[in-house]
């Protein structure tokens, strides 16, 4: 028995191949560094989806853009009550007005809409009205304008692109695992996205990201990095951003991620104080980790540089899961149709170790 189901082989899958060992990701047979930065996150789903559906188009850009405007009309039962819960609870029930299917449409419909639903929850939760997408413009360029309301440069798309494209897909992690079980029962797309929605929603998963701003804030300088970070240890508190359950050494999309701020604090000349801090904080978290757990491979991880783009692009870490959503949703719909094509029913067995057969009184 394995606890968690470490090193349990549960699928074979064409999509994704994560190296904890050398820290390498494989996406489709191209390595991740080699796709964020250079990729839209329309080709890197097509890329997910290619050889899943027989009537796909060779660019989804148009198709994409049309069904964010189709799943626009459901915003229509996003109130005031709904807004005022977390936003990843409100786009999960937004999400599930989508109905069931296996189709083409119905998975354009599910990667169009958490990048839409996102947008008019914040939006309705700041007192503002939605903003109905625009068909024309790129799915990241297009995000970021219902989000703010103002046109994204080519230098913010270009830094949610390589994230979206960064996350996309990651092996069978918690919420890929669970979308393909409900796929494997053939209940259909979207409540397999909704079980992934669900998984990732967790602290130990997508929730992550957001508390390494509180971090970052906490901290407050360079200087301090040090002796806030050996309290947080002593305490027996966890350092957001490092460590990770497969990576034995340092996560690839960290340096995807990384090098995206890099370009876009060099397209708009207004991060690089705030890089040179996370930087300096990464550099003591990871001395203090090696001194402190030699024996255990603790190095950053994905969430860190995750944390630090997303403030950049002006998102609120509430919605740090949902933005993550709009990536990983392209992979749990590919796994979900991978499971539709050839696996069976997922159902592992279990050990029972209750009480003894006992006679009822």
């Amino acid at each position: 028995m394995s606890d968690g189901l470490e090193g349990v082989i549960a699928a074979q899958t064409v999509l994704s191949d994560v190296d904890g060992a050398h820290g390498r990701l494989v996406i489709r047979g191209y390595v991740v560094e080699d796709l964020a930065g250079r990729t839209r996150f329309e080709d890197a789903a097509h890329l997910l989806l290619d050889g899943f559906f027989d009537d796909a188009p060779s660019d989804l850009s148009s198709a994409l853009g049309e069904a964010r405007v189709g799943v626009f009309a459901e915003v229509a039962a996003l109130d005031e009550g709904l807004a005022r819960r977390d936003p990843v609870e409100a786009l999960r029930a937004l999400l599930a007005r989508i109905p069931d299917g296996d189709d083409l449409k119905t998975a354009l419909r599910l990667i169009a809409a958490p990048a839409v639903f996102t947008p008019a929850v914040l939006r309705v939760a700041n007192g503002d009205a939605p903003i109905a997408p625009d068909p024309a413009l790129s799915h990241a360029a297009d995000i970021l304008r219902m989000i703010r309301g103002v046109p994204a440069t080519d230098a913010e798309a270009a830094a949610l692109d390589a994230y979206l494209v960064t996350v996309c897909d990651h092996g069978l992690n918690a919420s890929t695992f669970a979308a393909r079980v409900v796929a494997s029962t053939r209940a259909g797309l979207t409540s397999a996205v909704l079980a992934g929605l669900s998984a990732l929603k967790g602290p130990l998963h997508g929730g992550a990201p957001g508390p390494v701003i509180d971090m970052l804030d906490a901290i407050g300088t360079p200087e301090n990095a040090r002796p806030w970070l050996e309290r947080a240890l002593a305490r027996g508190d966890r350092l957001m951003g490092f460590g990770h359950r497969i990576y034995r050494v340092r996560d690839p999309r960290a340096d995807a991620l990384k090098a995206a701020v890099r370009r876009l604090s060099s397209a708009s000349g207004g991060l690089p104080g705030r890089l040179a801090f996370a930087e300096a904080v990464e550099r003591a978290a990871l001395e203090i980790l090696r001194e402190h757990k030699p024996d255990r491979p603790l190095d950053t991880n994905v969430e860190f540089y995750t944390a630090l783009l997303l403030e950049a692009l002006g998102l609120p870490p509430s919605s740090f899961t949902c933005v993550f959503a709009m990536g990983r949703v392209a992979g749990w719909l590919a796994h979900a149709r991978e499971q539709l094509a050839g696996g069976r029913l997922i159902r592992p067995q279990s050990v029972y170790v209750g009480p003894e057969v006992r006679v009822a009184a």
